[in-house]
């Protein structure tokens, strides 16, 4: 068999690659994984027994109201992180608006409400903690990482709400108004181009100034047609004609 070498370059162009480099893949990956150790943990140890009983009992103050709390939102946001992981990676398949505006409102949504849940979650874990009479000796690992990762899903959900709402922003419908302003921009623009590509050096004369023109000769004619000085010279020979008509 031939054994076909990809350079990294080629590598960094694969689709794969450039989705999995993506923030939002990647808080979204984080997210899950997050709800993954957190359920995961307090499924496993999350649930001990003291030496002088066989009962089991939740390392949270034998609260059972907060392991199953942490336990139903660690599974439900792993899901949901997984499923709207699937939506992105089809994302680009997607055509119509409709169903992108759609994925996108989901996504705000439940991005603001687990956010909200993982708060309170954190909240509501770290104090049962602290209020515990009995440290057991396999669940407080367990209990620790459970506290932990649910503050650090805070953050991973409240950035997926905002890329949702930026994608929201973005998948918009244009108003008619806004259209409207843009049609008068561009029609406005086009003939300020129209008019500044016509060349100047056409100028137009009117008949008026051409007939002014040809009709001003008048010094050439003037000149030709006053030799005043010659016709004198040749019309006042009266002193010869007087001198040869009067014999002594």
């Amino acid at each position: 068999m031939r054994r076909v070498s990809l350079s990294p370059q080629e590598l960094s162009e694969n689709n794969v690659l450039l989705f999995l480099r993506q923030p939002r893949t990647i808080a979204r990956i984080l997210a899950g994984l997050f709800s993954l150790i957190i359920f995961a943990s307090l499924v496993t140890d999350g649930y001990q027994n003291l030496t002088t009983s066989s009962q089991l009992r939740c390392v949270l103050n034998d609260n059972w109201v907060a392991c199953s709390y942490a336990i139903t939102a660690g599974v439900l946001a792993f899901l949901q992180s997984s499923l709207f992981l699937v939506f992105d990676a089809y994302d680009i398949i997607i055509i119509s608006h409709k169903v992108k505006s759609v994925i996108l409102s989901l996504d705000l949504t439940f991005s603001i409400i687990w956010s909200c849940v993982w708060f309170v979650g954190f909240c509501f874990l770290a104090n049962q903690w602290n209020r515990s009479a009995h440290h057991y000796l396999l669940g407080s690992s367990s209990a620790s990482a459970s506290i932990a990762f649910a503050f650090f899903s805070i953050p991973c959900w409240v950035y997926l709400g905002y890329r949702a709402l930026r994608g929201l922003w973005a998948e918009r419908p244009i108003s008619y108004k806004q259209s409207l302003d843009e049609g008068t921009v561009a029609l406005t623009t086009l003939s300020s181009v129209t008019t500044t590509s016509i060349p100047n050096s056409m100028e137009y004369h009117s008949p008026i100034e051409g007939r002014r023109a040809s009709s001003t000769p008048t010094e050439g004619r003037r000149a030709s047609s006053t030799p005043t000085d010659g016709r004198r010279a040749s019309s006042t020979p009266t002193e010869g004609r007087r001198a040869s008509s009067t014999p002594t």
